[in-house]
């Protein structure tokens, strides 16, 4: 079954790797790729890396990038006008762990990539903390 892909995004390759490690083990049918870091091993982001990493990945279903802070955004915006407008990528306003936990459930089910990224970007309002 095809399924929507993910790439992560963040300006630690550390910290996506890691992320990428967590998820696969949830949920292994999803394709998860990553970009982060320089290639110096710095902290930092590249629009052809990400473009890599989502070609990597892409389905018929498409690709939804999630991110950690501003410049990785303008560099994923960067990366999706390289990759042509006949490709279904979309970016999750999401916080990237909690919402790339969201998604790669949701994505897990089949789910079309409007449903992976609004189960992304109900992350937001998640509680971790159950209120008494």
């Amino acid at each position: 079954m095809d399924r929507v892909s993910l790439v992560f995004v963040s300006h630690s390759a550390d910290i996506v790797k890691g992320i990428k490690a967590l998820l696969y083990e949830m949920q292994p049918e999803v394709n998860i790729a990553v970009a982060g870091g320089e290639e110096d091993g710095g902290i930092g982001t590249n629009a052809m890396d990400i473009q890599q990493a989502i070609d990597s990945v892409y389905t018929n279903k498409g690709t939804v990038i999630l991110f950690d802070l501003g410049s990785a955004l303008i560099n994923a915006e960067l990366a999706i006008d390289m990759a042509g407008e006949e490709r279904h990528i979309k970016i999750a306003d999401a916080p990237i762990l909690e919402g790339g936990y969201a998604a790669v459930v949701e994505a897990g089910f089949g789910s079309c990539i409007d449903k992976v990224i609004d189960a992304a970007e109900k992350a937001r309002s998640m509680r971790k903390i159950p209120q008494d």
